[in-house]
């Protein structure tokens, strides 16, 4: 089995994320053809439209354009600093879940239905493929990471949003009484939810974890323990195009553009364990 993971990275990492898998598909790896996918914050968004089968040359193209109904946002120093606060004084990644679902519940956002609509606008495709694709989100009240797909009885647009709702920025997405946020707040890419492939390629805007949150790199060394693992985090110059805030939509076109060009230097590692 292959597996797609495509890590958190707000509007700049969709962008990467396109930009590369596009640049991968020119190159002759065609990412479109894994067996599972697994999406996160950023990732959730690629994850839902390349399950289902939208050309990432169309979606890249796309990135390329105006916002369109993007909203501008940006993480302050207040909310950097209530972000770390929370964490740091957190024992465990639960507990970290449950601080930031304390942050998010008591922070100021746009209304559930506005923010739900911007999501809407991102998926051309809003019913679950039949590939099979995981959603990360985490329960605010409890910590608790949540792992939405098809049989979850939940929609597309709810899952990917609940997985989009970063604390302190966005919303909590409210399902069945519960309250959801970001699944970033567990781990940036979530990789571990591919343990049962033989082969996995990690896209990953945001690498580093923080506190109890586990980084990319933790959990690919724990998947080379059975598996091929490749992870493809942004370059020297994808960190520049992308800039200090991933939120802002004006960065999108210019990481769509870096992810395509580093996508020529990354083909011949990704292509090696792909294609097997």
């Amino acid at each position: 089995m292959r597996a797609l993971v495509l890590g958190g990275g707000g509007l700049t990492g969709i962008a990467w994320e396109w930009g590369m898998i596009a640049g991968l598909a020119g190159a002759g790896v065609d990412l479109t053809s894994a067996d599972l996918v697994v999406g996160t914050s950023a990732g959730s968004v690629v994850g839902a439209q390349l399950a289902a089968g939208v050309d990432p040359q169309e979606r890249y193209t796309r990135q390329l354009g105006a916002p369109d109904s993007e909203l501008a946002a940006r993480m302050g120093p207040v909310t950097l600093a209530r972000w770390g606060w929370a964490v740091l004084r957190s024992r465990d990644v639960h507990q970290a879940g449950r601080n930031l679902g304390r942050v998010a519940l008591g922070s100021r956002t746009l209304p559930e239905r506005v923010r739900r609509d911007v999501i809407a606008t991102r998926l051309p495709v809003t019913t679950w493929p039949d590939r099979r694709l995981l959603v990360t989100a985490v329960d605010a009240g409890t910590g608790e990471r949540v792992v939405f797909d098809r049989n979850s009885g939940v929609e597309l647009v709810d899952a990917v949003a609940s997985s989009c709702a970063v604390p302190g920025v966005w919303p909590p997405v409210t399902i069945d009484g519960r309250r959801f946020i970001d699944g970033g707040v567990h781990s940036p890419a979530n990789a571990d939810l591919a343990a049962e492939a033989g082969v996995v390629v990690i896209l990953a805007p945001i690498v580093r974890g923080f506190g109890p949150i586990a980084g990319v790199e933790r959990q690919a060394a724990a998947l080379r323990a059975h598996a091929r693992v490749e992870v493809v985090q942004p370059d020297t110059a994808a960190v520049r195009a992308i800039g200090r805030n991933v939120l802002d939509p004006a960065r999108r076109p210019g990481a769509a553009r870096a992810g395509r060009a580093q996508a020529a230097s990354e083909a011949g590692r990704i292509r090696e364990v792909w294609s097997d």
